[in-house]
């Protein structure tokens, strides 16, 4: 049994006529008595009764018909299905990111316009350092991740570069460079550091090392903090000052000031946060293609 069996026999149960039915469906009257009978020898009974001005309903067909309707309905549905699952408008989208990055606009903005263009697609969110989410990528595990890169895009992957970030002092608010509107880097030399390891946030991490030596000085790490938000906290706690992301910045702890430096013209390449879209080259998912396409 065809779906087109399936659909003749519904277009002549609903017409009451063969002449009419073929004229919907567009073929002769012929061809579609004969697939109607191959339908009734199929079954092993008569699905019509044939009278002088169309055709009636048996028993047999007053049984199939509800289960005709529901078959093709299904089918169509079926179709429907397969065509939006095609299109990146169903399923799962397992995306990852890393704690700073989740305090970046451009990484909010993406996700809320993400599930407003496809309300449909499930949604699975793993924080995770830029390295863990790297792994978590190349086992497929994750279909795409936000992540800080570093200087070279990493092999294997497709990269879509967000805009970078500019990275800021984070000092007590009884810190004597709180009063300055734009302290040179080099002012924080000797200073007591708070920072994240440097499996946290690798390439954050060697940028803040590499900066500061550009600047002249090499940085004392006293206190580590857990993850790179957390640092604000211990700031705030008086434990030493930091260097973070100007997104982190949104984080209004009372006892933090943010301050923007002068690099003057020594950074190479330029001290910012790098930010951008991962997924493994060849990626095939319509749901992760869509929010690439869509950054």
């Amino acid at each position: 049994m065809e779906l087109r069996h399936i659909r003749y026999f519904l277009a002549v149960a609903e017409q009451g006529n063969f002449t009419r039915a073929a004229g919907k469906l567009g073929i002769g009257q012929p061809p579609l008595s004969q697939q109607i009978r191959d339908l009734e020898t199929e079954i092993g009974t008569a699905l019509f009764h044939r009278v002088p001005h169309g055709a009636e309903l048996t028993a047999a067909g007053e049984a199939f018909l509800p289960q005709a309707r529901a078959a093709l309905a299904a089918a169509d549905e079926a179709k429907l299905s397969a065509q939006r699952a095609a299109r990146g408008e169903t399923g799962r989208l397992a995306l990852g990111f890393t704690a700073s990055a989740s305090f970046n606009p451009a990484v909010t903005g993406a996700i809320r316009r993400f599930r407003s263009a496809w309300p449909e697609v499930q949604l699975a969110l793993t924080e995770m350092n830029s390295d863990g989410l790297m792994v978590k990528l190349m086992r497929g595990e994750i279909d795409a991740a936000f992540i800080r890169p570093g200087l070279e895009d990493p092999q294997a992957v497709q990269l879509k570069r967000l805009a970078d970030e500019t990275m800021m002092l984070a000092l007590p608010t009884n810190h004597p460079l709180a009063g300055h509107r734009r302290p040179p880097l080099s002012a924080i030399a000797g200073e007591p550091f708070v920072l994240f390891p440097r499996t946290v946030g690798l390439s954050l991490y060697d940028d803040i090392v590499r900066a500061c030596r550009d600047a002249g000085f090499e940085l004392v790490v006293t206190q580590e903090a857990p993850q790179i938000p957390s640092v604000i906290n211990l700031v705030a706690a008086g434990l030493g000052v930091s260097i973070v992301p100007a997104s982190i910045a949104k984080i209004a702890i009372e006892g933090v000031v943010y301050r923007e430096m002068d690099h003057g013209a020594t950074e190479r390449p330029p001290f910012v946060a790098r930010l951008g879209l991962a997924m493994l080259k060849g990626q095939r998912s319509p749901i992760a293609l869509n929010l690439m396409s869509l950054v």
